[in-house]
């Protein structure tokens, strides 16, 4: 029996498909696939899909039951962070992300402009002065992907092929850094080694990064603040370490942190990656990401960049400038295979988007969203910590606090089953990620909560846990 045509998929009618397929000389649209996606990922049994739903509106009233069923942080209290943060978005920048030359844009050359390379030129331009570095790009996936970019780049500059990161490290985005790496049998594999952080604080072990580090050391990474909310105030002694030992520094950091903390170039670092998603950038089912990367303005650093890199010139007319791409052929766009690296579709609306953020707020604007943070997160750990069986865990920390109830008994996942019931989601249960830190929960505090919804936690918390 013949195949209906799909009613939402264009050139799905039997016929109009093999007539395709002769027109490339292929005998099925598996063939197509068959170099690219091995046997052993197909899935060879037949998907369990509801009835085909031709009518529009019965497709829009299913979608829309399916998406009633999730919480969002409009109607939920939201404690929830570890990579993608709940942190107040202002209205123009959800007006600008929508005008049509920046959301249509997606690809083109210098004709179609209509103002975005500005826009991005703009979005480098206030990254670098945010972080203290000179050059920056296009922000690529996430914090992971330019994480991992970062140490490739690192690597190539000197040559090696070991890089030291810190246990403390997300294990998503290390994972993501792993990718990366490649870290497989291949000749041109990195080696990812893990250095020790102090249990107590939560920083690094700077014993163990002398012992661990060595002559075939690409770079050491860390992050300030860390994955577990930690203030990395060791970075100049980390940096003396690393470079001692002829690697790079490459640190990643919340950019939202720096209108309190000190930038990356003030305690040595070569490359700095990090977060788009904190300035003025929606959550979205933990999307809404987009990482950056930035350097001195060095031909070595800057011949490394696998991101496209928007540059300022001088046109025809005299006194006019204009805004064209630098060094483009080292891109994979041009090079291909034969490119250091390789970076596909990019973020660039939410490099546009971080740029209106940081345009608005500028260096005051900055400093107010960072101390207000500061503030009610330590508020948030003083008045959990009143909690019978609660402690704050590391006592230095910006937005993530690392709370543990390993004393009430209690399980993470168990509590925070309790806690949504009451319409509050905790913080991410860690216990599985690190378990030498028992049941502990990373609870995110940003500018958005209010000292009555941070005493509703309290309290809720402590009912949870009686």
């Amino acid at each position: 029996m013949a195949k209906k045509p799909h009613p939402y998929i264009p050139n799905s009618v039997p016929e109009v498909k093999a007539e395709m397929l002769r027109a490339v000389g292929a005998s099925s649209a598996e063939e197509l696939y068959a170099e690219m996606i091995p046997d052993r990922l197909l899935f060879k049994r037949r998907m369990e899909l509801p009835k085909a739903l031709p009518a529009e509106h019965d497709l829009k009233r299913h979608v829309a039951g399916i998406l009633s069923r999730d919480s969002t942080c409009a109607e939920t209290l939201s404690f929830l962070g570890g990579g993608c943060w709940n942190h107040f978005v202002p209205r123009v920048c959800d007006e600008i992300a929508g005008r049509s030359e920046f959301l249509t844009a997606y690809a083109g050359g210098y004709y179609s402009d209509l103002g975005r390379f500005q826009a991005n030129w703009e979005f480098q331009s206030l990254i670098c002065e945010l972080v203290g570095m000179e050059v920056s790009g296009i922000p690529t996936y996430d914090w992971g992907s330019a994480a991992g970019n970062a140490v490739r780049m690192a690597s190539r500059l000197t040559g090696r092929r070991e890089i030291l990161v810190p246990a403390s490290m997300s294990p998503a985005r290390l994972g993501v850094v792993a990718n990366f790496c490649n870290t497989t049998k291949m000749p041109d594999a990195l080696k990812i080694r893990k250095v020790a952080y102090d249990p107590e604080t939560g920083k690094l072990d700077l014993n163990d990064l002398k012992k661990r580090i060595s002559a075939k050391s690409a770079c050491v990474y860390f992050e300030n603040p860390g994955y577990l909310g930690v203030i990395e105030d060791q970075g100049e002694e980390i940096a003396e370490i690393t470079h001692g030992a002829g690697a790079e520094v490459v640190v990643g950091v919340d950019p939202i942190s720096l209108g309190v903390l000190a930038p990356p170039s003030d305690y040595g670092a070569d490359i700095v990656c990090g977060e788009v998603q904190p300035l003025g950038v929606h959550m979205s089912a933990g999307g809404g990401l987009a990482g950056f990367i930035a350097s001195r303005d060095e031909e070595r650093y800057v011949s490394e960049y696998p991101l496209r890199l928007i540059s300022v010139t001088g046109t025809k007319v005299e006194g006019e400038y204009g805004f064209g791409q630098a060094k483009y052929e080292r891109t994979s766009y041009m090079a291909r295979e034969k490119a250091k690296d390789w970076v596909g579709t990019t973020t660039a609306l939410h490099g546009i988007i971080a740029a209106v953020y940081m345009s608005l707020l500028g260096p005051e604007g900055m400093k107010e969203v960072g101390e207000a943070i500061l503030l009610k997160s330590h508020y948030a750990a003083e008045r959990l910590s009143e909690i019978e069986g609660v402690e704050a865990k590391f006592p230095s920390f910006f937005k993530e606090i690392l709370l543990n109830i390993d004393a009430t008994g209690k399980k993470v996942k168990r509590v925070n089953k309790a806690l949504l019931k009451r319409g509050i989601f905790g913080g991410k249960d860690i216990s599985r990620e690190f378990p030498e830190l028992g049941q502990s929960a990373l609870t995110c505090v940003t500018e958005v909560h209010s000292k009555a919804g941070i005493d509703r936690f309290a309290a809720e918390l402590e009912a949870v846990l009686r």
